[in-house]
């Protein structure tokens, strides 16, 4: 609503108020304190009355592990669902990881072009993007991305992407989208089209299923908030290198970050009953610092 009547109708960003000389209003009617009041009113009547907002189930670096096992396993064509080969799901694959890393929106990560990702070298990326939903007037910064450890090649972007480009070379694609349209036998198509949204969720939904994991609670923005969780729980990103690495203000006066990193629909990371056990056995090993404890 405040980008239509900001964009769309030319009304901007300044709050609604009344002109200097009483005749009438100026500025966006989407951003006032009544529009506000009523909002939050709104929500706190579909609360009593039982409705509850429902956000995608983050994606979990277990998760793409799994799925990560199950592209590099041998299959037999009874074994698999006839939705997409392996061309076809290395191109997801290479698409998850680089939305799961960068908190990149779907329709932001299928409509990268070659000129935006620049190769450093054989384990070094730089990915530009040229808008955001949040930033559409450019002055974005660009994603610096290294190969990560071998223990965490399951949610590496830099080795997704070099095996979906070796996939490209075979068609001698090197330039236009990234991650376009596939046709029925498996190949990219060469008319420089890029995949959709509903595309990639049908065939993200059909990944989950190979996995034996129900798709219902996911949806495209699972990526983006399994990601900032990944960074924040299992790397132990700062609050402000988050905010930095996503492009979130770290003013914290809304903490839209919050909503990436906390939400009733996803899987816990720990049992509640759990908490005060000090006799836990030690957790996974961080390749980093090498401790095992439960509080690192």
């Amino acid at each position: 609503m405040t980008y239509a009547f900001g964009r769309l109708h030319g009304l901007g960003p300044t709050p609604w108020h009344s002109s200097e000389d009483g005749a009438g209003t100026e500025g966006n009617p989407s951003v006032s304190t009544q529009v506000s009041s009523y909002m939050l009113s709104l929500r706190r009547r579909k609360v009593q009355n039982g409705e509850i907002a429902v956000s995608a189930r983050a994606v979990t670096s277990d998760l793409l592990k799994k799925v990560y096992d199950f592209n590099h396993q041998t299959h037999s064509p009874a074994d698999l669902d006839n939705w997409g080969g392996p061309r076809n799901r290395s191109l997801l694959f290479s698409a998850f990881t680089l939305a799961f890393i960068c908190f990149l929106r779907v329709d932001e990560v299928l409509k990268i072009q070659f000129h935006e990702i620049e190769i450093l070298s054989e384990d070094k990326l730089v990915v530009s993007l040229p808008f955001r939903k949040t930033d559409q007037f450019g002055d974005i910064k660009p994603f610096h991305l290294k190969a990560l450890r071998p223990e965490y090649q399951h949610v590496c972007p830099v080795r997704a992407f070099a095996a979906w480009v070796m996939v490209l070379k075979e068609f001698n694609i090197k330039e236009g989208y990234v991650f376009r349209r596939m046709d029925t036998q498996d190949r990219p198509l060469s008319n420089n089209q890029p995949m959709t949204s509903e595309q990639f969720l049908e065939r993200f939904r059909n990944t989950l299923l190979d996995v034996k994991i129900d798709p219902y609670p996911y949806g495209t923005h699972s990526f983006r908030r399994g990601g900032c969780q990944f960074l924040a729980q299992e790397l132990r990103w700062p609050l402000k290198r988050l905010c930095e690495w996503g492009g979130w203000s770290t003013e914290f006066t809304h903490l839209t970050i919050v909503k990436y990193l906390i939400s009733w629909n996803d899987e816990p990371s720990e049992d509640r009953e759990e908490f005060f056990n000090m006799d836990r056995p030690p957790a996974l090993k961080c390749w980093v610092c090498g401790r095992s404890c439960h509080c690192a």
